[in-house]
């Protein structure tokens, strides 16, 4: 059985990249992760590309949660998860949830078998 995968996008690569590393030294190997951050002429910004990227490097046919830091990370995730393939659509999720804090949720949850569904429900617990 395969982990719901984990991908971390972030208008910083540092911040991206942090949480990720946070992820991984708290729950280990046991769930894919990626993350991206930053535009492609490394300033602040999201990239659509990227972030199709990290989902693929993340996928498992038990899908993916994406933890996004700001409306343009949600707004460039929502339009990637619109360019994958038909049948990967229902399996990527974007959670409403702090990214440092619902990545780790996330990701713990994800550790632990859980399906997406209640992966994303777990780190959308965190939000206010």
């Amino acid at each position: 059985m395969s982990n719901v995968g984990i991908v971390i996008v972030s208008h910083s690569p540092l911040v991206a990249q942090g949480a990720a590393d946070m992820v991984r030294q708290m729950v280990g190997e046991e769930v894919p992760l990626a993350w991206c951050g930053g535009d492609p002429d490394g300033g602040l910004g999201t990239d659509v590309a990227a972030i199709m990227s990290a989902i693929g490097r993340a996928w498992s046919p038990a899908g993916v949660a994406i933890l996004a830091d700001l409306g343009g990370a949600v707004t460039n995730s929502e339009m990637a998860i619109e360019m994958l393939p038909e049948e990967q659509r229902d399996l990527v999720a974007v959670c409403n949830a702090p990214v440092v804090e619902g990545a780790v949720v996330a990701a713990t949850e994800a550790s632990g078998g859980s399906d997406l569904h209640t992966v994303r429900a777990t780190a959308e617990e965190l939000s206010p």
